[in-house]
């Protein structure tokens, strides 16, 4: 509780005395507090975690052939990585991510603010994309395959159509979303088209595309991993796949590990970088809730 309550008799009743608690007298400290908490409770689950993986593989509670013990995982991750053996595969998911990503972000943001400002075009695309929309993205692999050969082209192409989807609905959303006030404001004052879509609809709806954007870096992440354990001669999905085939355990484990690594840290980016862009929006991080 941040506040207290204290009845206080009074002639001719009772008065509630509301007293300020420690979140009032001494924000700073409360917020630095809750935060290391966060902090704390961030690292503390997943070491646990790992612990009780260590030790149950340690005491054979787990056979360790299926499921290695994380120092295990830890010493051949670091062997490969020295050997330069795992930095090819983790370069070519990282920029077939990153070619995927960029094109599915222009496309999404550019079609979905066209239909979010017109209804024409809204009702004349959105049933279409619909349905499309739901489409498992890895059903249109052998698609892309047949337009653009091996190589990385099919690839991409996957890694596009699935961010293409996030960020269009969440910037249509965000666009149909901004008040109509703000927009008869403008009007009012004259702006042009232009005008309003620098100074009314991008700064209202930004920080809902972000969002979208975001969640779209996990899914690409995701994505491509799946798509290189169907149709690709390197990557993570790829070295995942093919250690598991050969029952080399210990070496899918490392893959799965740099794919959780590299999804957070794409995800991490994307939300600092959606945090400098639009830095009237609330914070997501860092601000106590209860």
């Amino acid at each position: 509780m941040s506040t207290a309550l204290k009845e206080t008799p009074q002639e001719g009743g009772t008065v509630l005395v509301r007293r300020p608690g420690p979140r009032e007298l001494h924000p700073v400290r409360t917020h630095r507090r809750r935060r290391a908490l966060e902090l704390a409770l961030a690292v503390a689950v997943p070491l646990v975690l790992v612990l009780l993986w260590q030790l149950a593989a340690a005491r054979s509670w787990i056979d360790d052939r299926v499921y290695p013990a994380p120092s295990t995982i830890l010493v051949d991750g670091w062997e490969r990585a020295a050997d330069g053996d795992l930095w090819p595969d983790v370069w070519a998911t990282l920029k077939r991510v990153l070619g995927g990503y960029a094109i599915g972000t222009v496309a999404g943001y550019a079609l979905g603010l066209l239909m979010g400002s017109l209804s024409l075009v809204r009702a004349a695309l959105e049933p279409l994309l619909d349905a499309l929309y739901v489409v498992p993205k890895l059903a249109l692999l052998p698609v892309f395959l047949n337009m653009f050969g091996l190589g990385e082209g099919p690839q991409i192409a996957l890694v596009a159509a699935t961010v293409f989807f996030f960020v269009w609905i969440s910037t249509m959303a965000a666009v149909l979303a901004v008040p109509i006030g703000h927009r008869d404001a403008g009007q009012v004052f004259g702006a042009s088209p232009w005008q309003m879509f620098r100074h009314v609809l991008l700064p209202a709806s930004l920080p809902a595309v972000l969002v979208g954007a975001r969640i779209a870096a996990g899914v690409a992440v995701l994505v491509i991993v799946a798509s290189e354990q169907i149709a690709a001669a390197d990557g993570l999905g790829h070295l995942i796949f093919d250690s598991r085939a050969l029952f080399q355990n210990d070496v899918m484990f490392v893959g799965i590990v740099c794919v959780a690594v590299l999804g957070v840290v794409f995800s991490e980016v994307v939300r600092i970088a959606g945090r400098l862009l639009t830095p009237w929006a609330p914070r997501d991080r860092g601000r106590s809730q209860s």
